[in-house]
């Protein structure tokens, strides 16, 4: 067993020296090790200050060993059961020490170990064992999660999955449960996964005989672990505890937040629990609130659509609305938009739920609902603050979205955002939620839709042809779409292909498409006169207006995204209905 010696640097030094961690992280872990006991590495990890992927890296450079990679290990619970007969060693003595050993084939004589926690004891037996009947060792580090699925098939190879059922009064044995050494490791490898992969979402899913841990990377969800039902109700209870919920409810949905801090980042989690057949399925949001904002280019706003957007943020007052889906980067671009109107001369108020990101010179507030303090009521105080910008985190009301009319009308600025599936589809959601066509008319300056598509990696992507992309293409420009301009250049249609960088996806983060209109006169009066959409659309053609799927296409013709991967988010007709020329109708048409 590979130890420390006493000329070996301490790993709290070499942590401090590569500034992976500060002196406040230091002490406060030492006063942890203290009170529970441990090593100081798991102490750090649990205080949010450091990952575990770090703290294996500063240990494999301390004691000379590797770390060895989840790929690496058998996926046949008989390579386990055999180097546990070699030396004699029971599966739950394994796994309460959280090691696992496995033979490297059926000739060689040697045992490979893997550990993440260095445990002196436990490598003198092994090796002792080892010696004993002259098998060779070969020793490594592993993470958390290699090590779980290590564990899980030693689990298969002879123990018993099933623990007794636990009752729902049993509250204080699911406390002691969730404050369990081994169940605050496993939920911190799970968030470390999911902020090392950039993940939006955790998904921890119960079934029959086990529970599963999916992540939403770049919009898509892929699965990453599986483990014994019986660990599951542990695991709930410690996410409950994290967000401030009832651990002893599990018959009602609850939600759930708070701030943690995790490997140095401060995160705001937002929690969902849904009772099931099998247990509370939980959905982890993940904000990053130190997270570097992209500028426009970087969220994928080019050409018109983002002369168009500057210009309406340069007006003094009016609406501006982003509409789209929950998930499809409506906040990130009014932020971005807030962060170029704060020249330290404008006052500028939020009121969001949650406050996503810090901005210095802007004043945040947080709604909650659970006191009556509601987006209308907030705006309503702000109004009170002398302010020249406001952002509405979302009008989910006829009350909130009448008073930001009155607040542009009065000669505030107000981003807003919507759910809707088109930018013009804004205007009959606001009639539909109780807004007069002639308010809409004159107080709404701009509408913007977006979607987020994945990026193809540009490792790995490869050229190709796209006969159905050349004729989408030529069908816009003959509906007035696409003007020939903005197809200069030679087309460079591009397909996903899958490497180590990418995780064998073909794709490497997301970019958005977006669709913007400017109000204008033409627009205004199609308004008043209550136009359909398709109208609304054929009127904002007149301008240019390009739809999310024509500029989807665009960015597959340049290499961008995939055509696969637009017709995927937009749908193969989505924001392009059939232009109307017959008069306006006399009745709305809502969405």
């Amino acid at each position: 067993m590979v130890k420390p010696s006493m000329g070996m640097k301490r790993i709290g030094d070499i942590l401090l020296e590569t500034g992976q961690i500060k002196q406040d992280d230091l002490g406060q872990a030492l006063r942890l090790q203290t009170e529970i006991g441990g090593l100081l590495g798991q102490a750090l990890i649990r205080l949010g200050a450091i990952s575990e992927e770090d703290l294996l890296d500063a240990l494999a450079g301390q004691l000379g060993l590797t770390v060895i990679s989840s790929d690496a290990i058998p996926d046949n619970a008989d390579d386990y059961l055999r180097a546990m007969n070699r030396l004699g060693l029971a599966p739950n003595w394994l796994q309460a020490r959280q090691c696992a050993v496995w033979c490297v084939d059926d000739t060689t004589p040697i045992l490979m170990i893997a550990h993440h926690i260095l445990d002196q004891e436990l490598g003198e037996r092994i090796h002792g064992l080892a010696a004993s009947k002259s098998l060779i060792l070969q020793e490594h580090l592993a993470g958390g999660q290699t090590l779980e699925m290590a564990l899980s098939l030693i689990s298969e190879s002879g123990t018993d999955q099933n623990d007794p059922e636990m009752g729902d009064d049993e509250t204080q044995r699911l406390r002691e449960l969730a404050e369990g050494a081994p169940v605050i490791d496993f939920v911190n490898r799970v968030f470390s996964m999911a902020l090392k992969e950039n993940a939006s979402d955790i998904h921890i899913e119960p079934f029959e005989h086990k529970f599963q841990v999916r992540y939403r990377i770049d919009g898509v969800l892929r699965t990453r672990q599986s483990e014994p039902r019986s660990r599951f109700d542990a695991v709930a209870s410690r996410v409950k505890l994290l967000s401030g919920m009832d651990i002893s409810e599990r018959r009602l949905p609850q939600d759930g937040r708070q701030t943690i801090r995790f490997a140095g980042q401060d995160i705001d989690l937002r929690v969902s629990s849904l009772p099931g057949s099998w247990g509370e399925s939980l959905v982890l949001r993940l904000l990053r609130k130190e997270s570097k904002l992209p500028d426009l280019e970087g969220l994928g706003l080019d050409g018109r659509a983002k002369s168009v957007l500057q210009e309406l943020l340069s007006f003094p007052n009016g609406v501006i609305l982003v509409t789209g889906p929950t998930g499809s980067g409506k906040s990130t671009t009014l932020y971005r938009s807030l962060l170029g109107l704060n020249d330290g001369i404008h006052k500028i108020i939020t009121i969001e739920d949650p406050v996503e990101y810090d901005m210095d010179g802007i004043i945040q507030i947080q709604t909650k609902a659970n006191i009556g303090y509601t987006f209308a009521r907030g705006l309503r105080a702000i109004l009170r603050q002398d302010p020249d910008i406001i952002m509405v985190g979302e009008i989910r009301d006829g009350e909130t979205a009448t008073i930001a009319a009155q607040a542009a009308l009065t000669g505030h600025l107000v981003l807003s955002t919507l759910h809707t599936n088109s930018a013009l589809a804004a205007v009959a959601r606001l009639v539909d939620i109780g807004l007069e066509p002639y308010m809409v008319a004159s107080a709404v300056r701009g509408l913007a839709a977006q979607r987020l598509v994945r990026r193809l990696c540009p490792d790995c992507s490869i050229p190709t042809e796209s006969t159905e992309g050349e004729s989408r293409i030529w069908n816009m420009v003959e509906k007035g779409g696409l003007g020939e301009d903005q197809l200069a250049g030679k087309a460079n249609w591009r397909a996903p292909k899958g490497c180590e960088n990418c995780s064998n996806t073909g794709y490497l983060g997301r970019i958005a498409l977006f669709e913007v209109a400017i109000i204008d006169e033409a627009l205004s009066d199609a308004i008043l006169q209550q136009a359909s959409l398709p109208q609304l659309l054929g009127v904002a053609r007149g301008q240019g207006f390009m739809t999310l799927i024509e500029d989807g296409i665009l960015k597959a013709r340049n290499g961008v995204t995939s055509m696969a991967e637009v017709i995927r988010v937009c749908g193969s007709d989505h924001g392009v209905p059939e232009l109307e020329t017959s008069e306006p109708k006399s009745e709305p048409e809502t969405v």
